[in-house]
């Protein structure tokens, strides 16, 4: 497969991630859903890409010698952090948003991960956040809710 084939690859795997990872927030009725969830995934794989491939033609040419790809990765983490911490919201003694800003910020490691190919881990990681995401009906099906949980 050559390169501009991969990379599309990629950006429509993200997508479709970032709408599974999104998926459980919509039904849920939550600040950011199916939408958010999507663009962030695709986003952060965007980015991966163009970190991994956009700058080749300057690698080795000054001052461009000693170029780090995982800058922009770094960065990611920074952004997506700021996004999330506008979701969550304290009220007295009651958090709100703290898992949707938490699947944000996995959602975007998700997608960088697409982004630098590593598809394997990415599907586990999306399926066992989504099956997170969820443990809370499975919780309060089989009877084991406390009151620390609410």
């Amino acid at each position: 497969m050559d390169l501009q084939a991969e990379i599309l690859l990629r950006i429509i795997l993200a997508f479709f991630a970032g709408i599974l990872l999104g998926a459980e927030r919509e039904k849920r009725h939550k600040p950011a859903g199916l939408r958010t969830h999507a663009l962030v995934c695709m986003g952060t794989a965007l980015f991966t890409v163009i970190s991994a491939y956009g700058f080749e033609q300057f690698a080795g040419l000054p001052p461009y010698g000693n170029m780090d790809p995982t800058r922009i990765a770094a960065q990611i983490v920074t952004g997506v952090g700021f996004i999330g911490g506008g979701i969550i919201f304290k009220e007295k003694n009651r958090v709100s948003g703290l898992t949707t800003a938490a699947s944000i910020w996995l959602t975007a490691g998700v997608g960088t991960g697409i982004g630098a190919g590593m598809y394997l881990p990415m599907l586990l990681a999306a399926g066992l956040a989504i099956i997170t995401l969820r443990l809370d009906r499975l919780i309060k099906r089989l009877g084991l809710e406390t009151d620390d949980n609410e």
